[in-house]
């Protein structure tokens, strides 16, 4: 900050460094984005692209497949919060180590609105983990594939965003499709409860909201995935640490536990691992490409899942998963085309509004005194 002193003038002029100049050494630019130590920033978009969604789907599709491992040991269907308690735990440790693996450990994003994206992230996985106790996974998959839509109303009120008319396409075909997908398995065990339709809602509504919470706060304050992984999940595991306290629900998850420790503990450190690594491939794909590519990706995630189900556990196939997997794949496409053909339109007005951003690398505030 520099500070300018004229008598015959009488003012002080104090000149303010743009957040370029702010930056953290590691950081190279305000498009500088590293994802387990990984700059994608030095790749091309389709390339960036490309590395995200491999993550998403490697490691989600392997985290889908621990999640049902776990909820399938004998009687540890109520302790979906304290699963989430020890999956926070873990990843807050991961944050924190990949945190100090960077140059930069300052904090960036506002703590407040840490506790805002906490209270969310508690929200669209806790509930999420809970309410597969009451409900089977291809039900759980019917009501968490319907986000696309509340992800795109969240983008226009909170974000100011505008959606043409093939991005809402696209969300209707993915989230119609997926729905077609699942009725059919879903109808040979319904096991539908009204608790754990209720805790899947509220989980869906918060996890509409949070990507684009995310996005903005990211995007405003340059903040890295490892920051917003640490404070987000560490601030949550202190909030369910003292619900499942108030609840007494923590003393029987700690007692059920401990008899089956590796099936238990040893199976959760897996869940989260890969829940992390994917996870900070989800905040990348938020912070390049925005939250509805993202929910776009992690939605055709979720198709892969239901598709490998049944390579893995035996179940009957009807024709219909083949036309509405074929819907899935429409709505994917619409939403690439969307996207590609916004940045062929767009070149020349990117490239001057880029210009533009980088030419007044200071702002001067005048206080008459």
């Amino acid at each position: 900050m520099d500070l300018k002193f004229s008598n015959s003038r009488k003012y002080i002029s104090i000149s303010v460094p743009s957040k370029t100049d702010t930056m953290s050494p590691h950081i190279k630019s305000a498009d500088d984005i590293r994802v387990l130590g990984i700059n994608l920033s030095q790749f091309q978009k389709p390339v960036q692209f490309f590395i995200c969604v491999t993550g998403v789907f490697v490691f989600y599709l392997i985290y889908g497949y621990l999640q049902e491992l776990i909820f399938s040991v004998e009687g540890f269907k109520p302790f979906g919060w304290y699963l989430t308690l020890v999956q926070f735990g873990f990843y807050s440790v991961f944050g924190l180590i990949e945190l100090q693996l960077t140059q930069d450990k300052r904090r960036r994003i506002p703590a407040k609105t840490y506790m805002i994206i906490a209270v969310l992230t508690v929200g669209t996985m806790g509930l999420s983990n809970t309410s597969l106790g009451y409900l089977n996974y291809p039900t759980q998959v019917i009501f968490k594939c319907c986000k696309l839509i509340p992800v795109m109303i969240g983008g226009v009120f909170i974000q100011g965003k505008r959606y043409n008319a093939v991005d809402v396409t696209a969300a209707l075909c993915m989230s119609a499709g997926l729905i077609w997908f699942t009725l059919a398995d879903s109808t040979v065990a319904p096991n539908f409860n009204v608790t754990g339709v209720l805790l899947i809602s509220l989980a869906l509504c918060a996890d509409a909201v949070i990507g684009n919470v995310q996005e903005k706060a990211m995007k405003l304050h340059n903040g890295s995935n490892s920051e917003m992984v640490l404070y987000s999940y560490s601030i949550g595991f202190v909030y369910i640490l003292l619900g499942l306290a108030f609840t007494s629900g923590l003393t029987p998850a700690v007692a059920f536990c401990s008899k089956f420790p590796f099936q238990t503990y040893g199976y959760a450190f897996f869940f989260s691992l890969t829940g992390y690594f994917g996870i900070s491939f989800v905040l990348a794909l938020i912070k390049i490409f925005g939250a509805l590519v993202a929910v776009t990706v992690t939605t055709g995630r979720k198709a892969m899942t239901i598709v490998l189900s049944f390579l893995f556990f035996a179940k009957p196939f009807t024709i219909q998963y083949i036309w509405s997997g074929l819907l899935v794949v429409l709505g994917i496409f619409l939403n690439v085309y969307s996207k590609n053909t916004d940045l062929i339109k767009l070149p020349r007005l990117y490239s001057i509004l880029r210009r533009k951003g980088t030419e007044g690398k200071s702002r001067t505030f005048s206080q008459t005194v």
